[in-house]
């Protein structure tokens, strides 16, 4: 590669719009959303003392998945998309992550070598790419750090697929944290002073403040569009689940109330705070990404599969008695999502300064512990009507009459 070329590389400008190659790698997450889903709703018909450990196996493969997605868009939300040498790593990533959502039920089986040879390669081959393609300029050390923190990840991911069982679970939680630390610290590595001062600690800048070069405008388009993609797979679950036995009262009750859930997430993610200014270009509102809007849309697409999952059991199973996990789910869901949303933005949008997402919650907290005692259709009302409340009740509180379905 040319001086001029790596100069390229570094400094060309990302634009503010989601590539269409993009949109293809999110819709891609569609089928490993819908993979996940699968094991929560397979989580809620497993015998009760093993339910603990394989919803954690559950939880880890969502964070993974999710790890390889944020990072992704952080990268593309810093170099340009549109260079092929970029487009051929999501491309890669894209395969990778197919892999990785066909091994996922069997991750802790017979499938655990590819799934976790798959995932080290692609966490550690995009920082390494990254690094070489900079080497003559100074930004060489931002993927170098991340380098070294998916290196020290990977050998205990390389640990836990040649062990089984209990020890695999250890060796693969212990690797995503590693990951999960480097991510919340911007990946600092230690560094040796030359006068004498011993070790110090050497930040990279990162997709929260002090990134300078990060396309804040391009990172927003990314989380509106994989929110979007998670919104479908209520859609998905909710309307899959009543395909096969047809309409009936309960069920087209329950469709109705994961209807009302839908649109309610829609208008609680894109319109909540009303201290947003308007994009200049589209006069829809623009996310300001708070420190921790990655960990944030992370609950917040956990907190929609969940629901989807929740409601698509209703579904599937109306008559009584209610399970309790099931009501954890259903319930949970929504709580999830609305903590996650209420950290997304800056904080003047958090749970202690908006009475709409407080209200939210404290109602789904209530009105969980009652339905146990109540038909499972009773708990996709609740949810349904809770939710719905909470979107009119935020719509008043943030009203700024502002276009109510702007261009994304």
């Amino acid at each position: 590669m040319t001086s001029a070329g790596v100069r390229l590389f570094g400094h060309a400008a990302v634009p503010r719009g989601a590539t269409v190659l993009e949109l293809l790698f999110d819709i891609v997450y569609v089928f490993a959303l819908a993979r996940l889903a699968g094991r929560v709703a397979d989580d809620l018909t497993i015998v009760r003392d093993t339910l603990l450990s394989e919803a954690g196996q559950t939880l880890l493969f969502f964070a993974a998945m999710w790890m390889i997605w944020s990072l992704n868009a952080l990268m593309t939300s810093v170099y340009d998309p549109r260079r092929t040498d970029i487009q051929v790593v999501l491309l890669a990533t894209m395969l990778g992550t197919l892999v990785l959502a066909v091994a996922l039920p069997q991750a802790f089986g017979e499938r655990g070598v590819i799934f976790a040879c798959t995932y080290v390669l692609l966490q550690v081959g995009r920082p390494l790419y990254l690094t070489l393609a900079l080497r003559r300029q100074p930004e060489w050390r931002e993927p170098s750090r991340v380098l070294s923190w998916h290196v020290a990840s990977g050998l205990l991911w390389l640990c836990g697929a040649a062990t089984a069982g209990l020890p695999r679970g250890i060796f693969w939680t212990l690797a995503l944290a590693i990951e999960a630390l480097g991510s919340v610290t911007n990946w600092p590595i230690p560094r040796f002073s030359t006068g004498g001062r011993g070790i110090r600690s050497a930040r990279l800048h990162s997709n929260r403040p002090g990134f300078a070069r990060v396309n804040f405008d391009h990172l927003a388009e990314r989380y509106n569009q994989f929110f979007m993609i998670a919104l479908a797979e209520v859609v998905l679950e909710a309307g899959g689940a009543i395909s096969f036995p047809g309409f009936s009262p309960v069920r087209t009750v329950a469709l109705v109330a994961a209807f009302a859930a839908v649109v309610a997430f829609w208008r609680l993610y894109f319109y909540h705070s009303g201290t947003r200014a308007a994009h200049p270009e589209t006069g829809g509102p623009a996310l300001r990404l708070s420190r921790w809007s990655s960990l944030s849309l992370l609950l917040i697409v956990g907190g929609v599969i969940c629901t989807a999952v929740g409601f698509a059991q209703v579904v599937e199973h109306p008559n009584p008695p209610i399970d309790w996990a099931l009501v954890v789910v259903i319930f949970g869901g929504p709580a999830v999502f609305l903590v996650g949303r209420s950290f997304l933005e800056n904080p003047s949008t958090s749970l202690r300064h908006c009475p709409a997402l407080l209200a939210g919650l404290l109602l789904l907290g209530v009105a969980a512990p009652v339905t146990l005692l109540l038909p499972p259709i009773a708990a996709a009302v609740a949810v349904g009507t809770i939710m719905a409340g909470t979107a009119v009740y935020d719509a008043t509180v943030h009203r700024d009459g502002r276009e109510s379905n702007p261009a994304m």
